[in-house]
């Protein structure tokens, strides 16, 4: 076929976001006029960009580069065609060349490289886009050697709990096991919280050459992906790019000719919020209730059935590949202090633009949430924002100039855990947050420890008296309130308990009025 003949390349997102918007009904209807037509095109399901408000965005491949146009309905296809959106076209829904588009442009991608530019699910598209390259280095190395390129990083663990990676990999890499595991946590149930989703989803491969990168490392031959079943299309991606990965010996015995062996499971969970902790996920893994297991032994050395286990998080474990690929002080040149590398962000809640934003830390809330997220979706102030999910301090505009790094953060009180951002506009009432936090807690407490299974539901009982009591009433509870937190910060065995209070503390002592009193919120 000649070049003139040549069939045009089109993009839609397979992405969840783009589907639950009506991606597949657009495809559809694009295939239907093209065949009408007779225009030839080869349409590509790609992953999303992560700008949610465009969804569904379809790309066209044109000389200059992809020009986007969305968000696009299945009823637009044909005005679409009649303008000559296959040539690049001006039409309405129009945006110019996705790439130039300020909230994609102003990013650093790094882990999300790929993520909207491949076909997820396409072992080609993944090898032209430096898929392997890290697998095929590290192949050439000795564990130690690989464990030593992930410490030198500066990786750290993107879950939430910022532990470094490489110091992980070192202490399963030295216990003598005959079988050891390499576990992802991808229990992703904090609120406002999708990056993981859409790396499985949308770059399955980079997920699985990451975990065969940390097995290599550490003496591993059997891996398990821990998915919550609220996740079908990831849970699909996943098994699909298990088997292609496998066909092609990058999974399985003997990869790619070496000595090494790697075998990959999709496991999945039934959705309860502890199984995040790493503990709880692992009894849950076992096929036990998920309760959280009292630490000493580590899992590093009595993990998963006893065994040494590495268990990371999603994106700890997608930060691997590029970083074999292009080594250590590649990485490690983005980020500030000791949080190297980027994160990927997500806006969600009451925000304008929301989506996932890849930036190197160091970036301020405040830059987030207008350069990116461009204000509240209602045009009202922005009162709140909670950063790292339902666990997580919320935040006053005051403090919305803190970069966000894991000590900046520390230092103000705050958290970036997984990296989702919650916004309110303020219209919020801070007291039902505070309640909120604590009802939620002793729905998914797993009830092990008391001040954790306990402590939640009397917080629940004592917030209510605060805000429906008299003034010497609410003075009293809130005293008894902030001895309650005390006690669940330092009394619960896992992070559900000692972390609830973090929300309900901040709700009291950056937004006092909510509760009824003036300044009682700050009563000591």
């Amino acid at each position: 076929m000649s070049a003139l003949n040549a069939p045009v390349t089109i993009y839609v997102p397979r992405d969840s976001t783009a589907l639950a918007l009506g991606a597949d009904q657009v495809a559809a209807a694009i295939a239907q006029q093209a065949a009408q037509r007779g225009i030839s095109i080869n349409l590509v399901r790609n992953g999303s960009r992560g700008m949610f408000w465009l969804e569904p965005l379809v790309e066209v491949a044109t000389a200059a580069g992809r020009i986007g146009y969305g968000p696009v309905e299945s009823d637009d296809v044909a005005g679409l065609f009649d303008a000559g959106f296959l040539s690049g076209a001006q039409h309405s829904s129009a945006l110019g060349l996705v790439e130039e588009i300020p909230y994609l442009k102003k990013q650093e991608r790094l882990t999300f490289a790929r993520v909207g530019i491949t076909d997820p699910l396409s072992l080609p598209d993944y090898l032209g886009h430096e898929g392997y390259a890290g697998l095929r280095r590290a192949l050439t190395m000795p564990g130690a050697a690989l464990v030593q390129e992930v410490l030198d990083s500066g990786l750290r663990g993107r879950g939430g709990a910022a532990f470094p990676t490489g110091i992980k990999w070192k202490t399963v890499a030295a216990t003598a096991a005959t079988q050891k595991y390499v576990v992802c946590n991808a229990d992703e149930g904090d609120s406002g919280t999708f990056s993981d989703r859409m790396v499985m989803e949308d770059d399955p491969f980079m997920l699985i050459e990451g975990m065969t990168i940390a097995a290599l490392a550490v003496g591993a031959t059997r891996g398990y992906i821990y998915v919550r079943s609220e996740y079908p299309h990831a849970i699909a991606a996943l098994n699909q790019a298990i088997a292609t990965a496998t066909g092609a010996n990058y999974l399985g015995d003997n990869i790619l000719g070496s000595a090494s062996s790697f075998h990959l499971e999709v496991r999945k969970g039934a959705g309860a919020y502890i199984c995040g902790e790493e503990t709880a996920l692992l009894e849950s893994l076992e096929g036990k209730r998920g309760v959280v297991r009292a630490k000493p032994p580590l899992p590093a050395i009595e993990g998963l059935f006893g065994q040494p286990t590495v268990i990371n998080n999603v994106i700890s474990l997608a930060s691997v590949p590029i970083i074999l690929a292009r080594g250590a002080a590649f990485y490690k040149n983005y980020g500030m202090g000791r949080s190297l590398g980027t994160l990927p962000m997500q806006l969600a809640g009451n925000i304008r633009r929301g989506g996932l934003v890849e930036k190197a830390f160091g970036v301020t809330l405040r830059e987030l949430l207008q350069d990116f997220g461009g204000g509240t979706a209602s045009g009202k102030p922005i009162r709140a924002v909670q950063v790292g999910g339902p666990l997580g301090p919320y935040l006053p505009p005051s403090l919305f100039d803190t970069k966000l790094d894991y000590e900046a953060m520390a230092a103000v009180g705050g958290m970036l855990g997984h990296g989702g951002i919650v916004v309110f506009d303020d219209s919020v009432d801070m007291a039902k947050q505070a309640r909120y936090a604590m009802e939620f807690c002793a729905i998914e407490s797993c009830g092990k420890c008391t001040p954790c299974r306990i402590g939640s539901t009397r917080g629940v009982e004592v917030i209510d008296k605060i805000v429906g009591g008299e003034s010497h009433v609410a003075v009293q509870q809130i005293k008894l309130l902030r001895d309650l937190c005390d006690t669940m910060v330092n009394g619960s065995l896992c992070a559900m308990g000692s972390m609830t209070p973090l929300p309900v503390l901040s709700a009291l002592d950056h937004f006092p009025e909510d509760f009824g009193k003036g300044e009682l919120g700050q009563a000591a």
